[in-house]
């Protein structure tokens, strides 16, 4: 008999209040696009229920989990203006882009009912993030000034680590 790896669970899409990630991202002048629960999300770079990116619209299913639609939907915040104007499937960027964009995950579930930052580190670290200290939580609090300062020096967030709700440019 073949054994399957047992998915993790990680906080849902679905799980989240009906408008509760659209009113988050709006903030960005991004579209939260839902995909029918038995449909291919347009844009995903990982494909089966990844989050998928093409222009400000950010695509998910309710079995997208949260951290993957924050992710993506932090890559289009963190990517400049001449990437976002081109942006279809792969955001790209580099290896201080990905950092601040795990950074910016963190603080934004702060921003959505029943989410926090202690629960998008338990979910990223479920899912299989891999952080050099071990943890997200122990990255976050140990190991990120320097995503802080990249989102500080694009604007993304403010000297006490809060979302300014602008987008690079």
């Amino acid at each position: 008999m073949q054994q399957t790896a047992a998915i993790p669970h990680v906080t849902t899409c679905a799980e989240l209040p009906a408008g509760a990630m659209q009113n988050l991202l709006g903030r960005y002048a991004m579209q939260v696009v839902p995909v029918a629960d038995d449909a291919a999300i347009p844009g995903s770079f990982w494909g089966d229920a990844e989050a998928g990116l093409v222009a400000n619209k950010l695509y998910v299913r309710g079995d997208t989990p949260v951290h993957s639609a924050l992710h993506e939907a932090c890559h289009y915040i963190c990517m400049d203006a001449r990437r976002r104007a081109t942006l279809d499937t792969d955001a790209g960027g580099h290896y201080d882009e990905e950092n601040g964009v795990c950074y910016l995950q963190i603080l934004l579930a702060d921003f959505l009912p029943q989410m926090d930052r202690q629960r998008m580190m338990q979910d990223m670290d479920s899912w299989g993030y891999s952080f050099r200290l071990g943890s997200a939580r122990r990255w976050f609090e140990q190991d990120a000034a320097d995503a802080a300062a990249w989102l500080q020096q694009y604007d993304l967030i403010d000297p006490q680590h809060q979302p300014t709700w602008k987008l690079r440019t």
